[in-house]
């Protein structure tokens, strides 16, 4: 064999000790892929404590979302107002007025404003008394929640919408009107509310009658009647 053809046959033994196949490459790179590295010891995955967890959506949103509100929030350049799918008068109370009320514990826009501006709305519609009554004891459960609740503007929600149920059912509510009384009695004490929630107790009376006043004293016995 001449020189020259014993040069190129070493040549090519050597570049083929240099070049691995592609297989050994890619196991050689799967296998340091699979070795942990020394600052995965130093610095471990770790759940963030602060970071806000997703919440579910509440059942008044998840209602909401399905259609079972059957009203849209329509943003104005001046104010917001809701837009009903069909005429007010002929939704049924039963459960769209409950399910509204409910929606007073609310704390996120547009749920907020849809719970209590749809509450109004449908208390004012004709024969809204007759379609109330038989629905009271579930509006006052769900009342008294928008009531006990640490919320400020869920607070004055529920109140807002306790005034205006007593409005249209008048003496009707004061089987309730003591369970209902006694965050009212707590949020007097505070400077904030004291005016807002007098007014609230003078309209209950005012729309419940004498048997009102004697139901407002036996929880909040420093409240003057708007008859003396």
């Amino acid at each position: 064999m001449s020189s020259t053809s014993r040069g190129s046959s070493r040549t090519t033994v050597s570049r083929s000790k240099a070049t691995p196949s592609p297989s050994a490459a890619a196991a050689t790179g799967s296998a340091s892929g699979a070795r942990p590295r020394p600052s995965d010891k130093l610095n471990p995955k770790t759940i963030d404590p602060f970071a806000e967890p997703q919440r579910s959506p509440s059942a008044f949103a998840a209602i909401y979302s399905k259609g079972g509100v059957p009203c849209r929030l329509v943003h104005g350049s001046v104010k917001h107002k809701l837009q009903w799918e069909r005429l007010p008068e002929t939704i049924q109370f039963d459960p769209v007025l409950v399910t509204l009320a409910e929606g007073l514990k609310e704390t996120r826009h547009p749920y907020t404003f849809v719970s209590q501006e749809g509450f109004k709305e449908l208390l004012m519609v004709p024969g809204a008394q007759q379609k109330a009554l038989p629905l009271l004891p579930k509006l006052a459960v769900a009342l008294k929640g928008a009531l006990v609740h640490t919320d400020d503007g869920v607070f004055e929600r529920g109140l807002n919408g306790l005034v205006q149920l007593s409005a249209v059912v008048g003496p009707s509510l004061n089987i309730h009107l003591k369970n209902l009384l006694t965050s009212l009695s707590k949020r007097l004490m505070d400077k904030r509310y004291k005016e807002q929630v007098t007014t609230a107790l003078q309209k209950l009376e005012q729309y419940g009658g004498k048997e009102s006043l004697g139901i407002i004293k036996s929880k909040i016995p420093t409240y003057s009647s708007i008859c003396s």
